[in-house]
């Protein structure tokens, strides 16, 4: 069902689906898959969640666009909701994560130039991943996402992840920083977790307040309770100055976020930054169903328990073979690392009706639904398993 006139921008499986419940999908021949992917980080409540649909079949039979030129009542119970549950201040609404991360950017280069600051640099970090706009992958540290794209967008300085001498090296030597931009979890980079997340973002925190940056999270992956907390950042007794949010938010509407509080909160101003279809009745509706019904399944919790305990079964499962490197997650990021390059994996895994995925080349990613169920953990660790034994004995 590939069409020859889409551009040649995706590695696409061979497989259409059509539809799908809770964490199951249903291809074109009705066939049923286990989704441990979940649209990459998006359906948080899973395919068809009977309260998100019946929300969203309201609102498109409401309004589903006006302008941001007018005043739009889901738009500000939204930010009213996410203000609340981060203890942060004002939210601008965009359309993706590289929108959010492009405001992000933008806000510190205003909050620079505010301060005197006439080429405003930003720290962000090796094997990050910030989006594939212009200023965004040039933020990101991963050479195959620049590559073919030079000139970069200046005014990033790249310091490895998880050291915070590197940082304050920088700090004793430049005095146009204005921020650091980093992701709490390293999602594309292979969930890669800082080796004490509290210890590395206080020192963060501190860094930043004794030189007058901002600190920018970005939570476009391990945010709206994927790490079992609302925010990765809220397991480390910090607050940011920024956080950009996308994914899971409109648990598959497009919709993006940057919240900010205190100085960033108030960097902009009307003509500075905007977007046609950012934070329209539809899309914040949506984001709006997805957090009240995540606070009232409980679903914060339940990623951070299945989550653990598909850790824990992988673990069992694979406890010394050769090969692996390291199981490790925060609540639904999920990563097992290989010794070496599998991404014939996830061929292997729709062959065996399971969706996952291969990042940074030897780490296998999962990213379930916050709504997958204990049982449904099993289901996967059994089917995944023998796949990496297999893997693991047939590329010895």
């Amino acid at each position: 069902m590939h069409s020859e006139h889409l551009m040649n921008t995706y590695g696409r499986q061979p497989v259409t689906f059509v539809k799908g419940e809770g964490v199951w999908l249903t291809d074109t021949a009705g066939d049923r898959y286990l989704d441990a992917l979940s649209g990459v980080a998006v359906n948080g409540l899973g395919h068809a969640h009977p309260k998100f649909t019946a929300a969203l079949n309201a609102q498109v039979a409401r309004l589903i666009h006006v302008s941001n030129i007018y005043q739009i009542a889901e738009q500000s119970a939204l930010a009213d909701k996410l203000a609340e549950i981060s203890g942060m201040d004002k939210i601008f609404f965009c359309n993706s994560g590289c929108e959010a991360n492009e405001a992000a950017i933008k806000l510190a280069r205003l909050y620079g130039h505010n301060k005197g600051i006439d080429h405003p640099e930003i720290i962000v970090m090796d094997h990050s991943f910030h989006g594939r706009t212009m200023a965004t992958l040039s933020a990101t540290g991963n050479r195959k996402v620049q590559a073919g794209f030079e000139p970069l967008v200046s005014g990033f300085l790249r310091v490895p992840f998880d050291d915070l001498e590197a940082i304050k090296t920088i700090a004793s030597h430049k005095n146009n920083v204005v921020a650091i931009l980093v992701e709490p979890i390293q999602g594309e980079g292979g969930v890669h977790i800082p080796a004490s997340l509290r210890t590395y973002f206080q020192g963060l925190r501190e860094i930043c307040d004794a030189n007058g940056w901002l600190l920018m999270l970005d939570e476009v992956q391990s945010g709206i309770a994927r790490t079992g907390t609302w925010f990765a950042f809220q397991h480390t007794g910090i607050v940011p100055d920024v956080m950009t949010l996308a994914k899971g938010l409109g648990s598959g509407v497009p919709i993006g976020a940057c919240v900010a509080r205190g100085a960033a909160a108030d960097t902009f101003s009307p003509g500075k930054h905007g977007s046609t279809f950012g934070g329209n009745p539809l899309a914040t509706a949506a984001g709006l169903a997805t957090l009240n019904i995540i606070a009232e399944e409980n679903l914060r919790e339940n990623a951070e328990t299945v989550g653990n305990y598909i850790n824990q079964l992988l673990t069992d499962a694979l406890k010394g073979q050769k090969g692996i490197v390291q199981i490790r997650n925060a609540g639904m990021m999920i990563g097992v690392e290989l010794d070496r390059p599998c991404a014939e994996l996830v061929k292997q895994g729709l062959a065996a009706k399971i969706l996952i995925n291969v990042t940074s080349e030897k780490v296998i990613r999962l990213l379930p639904s916050l709504v997958m169920t204990k049982q449904e953990a099993e289901e996967l660790v059994n089917r995944l398993a023998p796949l990496i034994l297999n893997f693991l004995k047939a590329s010895a």
